[in-house]
């Protein structure tokens, strides 16, 4: 969603919001793997696919750095919980694993975006808010 929302917005949010998302969740991945807790980490999971979901499906206009820091923010979350899931010995392998499988479904979505067009796009953003919706609500 991450990748969709970055294509709709364009030009320098194509990148960069998707590394705000990856950067964040390397950060949030080594605050899990200290064992420093962060509060409601599941529920910011499952409301960052209404918002960003939300967000594509309404093509919101958001300037980059504010786009970034909420990015960011729910990149923490996401990392954190990749961080707390990851077994003790080889957390840098596990890390990179995490950091190439975000990386690539981003560019999924930039790319996807360019592919199948803006309605489509703002279509399957709309899907993944009510899929977030029934997340929270599980």
């Amino acid at each position: 969603l991450v990748g969709l929302w970055a294509a709709l917005a364009g030009g320098s949010r194509r990148w960069l919001w998707p590394l705000a998302f990856v950067a964040a969740m390397v950060a949030g991945g080594a605050l899990g793997v200290a064992g420093i807790d962060v509060p409601a980490v599941e529920l910011a999971i499952a409301g960052s696919v209404v918002v960003f979901g939300l967000a594509v499906a309404g093509a919101v206009p958001v300037p980059v750095a504010a786009g970034a820091v909420l990015i960011g923010a729910f990149g923490l979350a996401h990392g954190h919980a990749h961080g707390t899931e990851a077994a003790g010995a080889g957390y840098a392998a596990y890390a990179a694993g995490f950091v190439l499988a975000t990386g690539l479904l981003h560019a999924a979505g930039v790319f996807g975006a360019g592919l199948i067009g803006p309605r489509l796009t703002r279509i399957a953003g709309a899907i993944a808010a009510l899929a977030g919706l029934g997340m929270v609500l599980s």
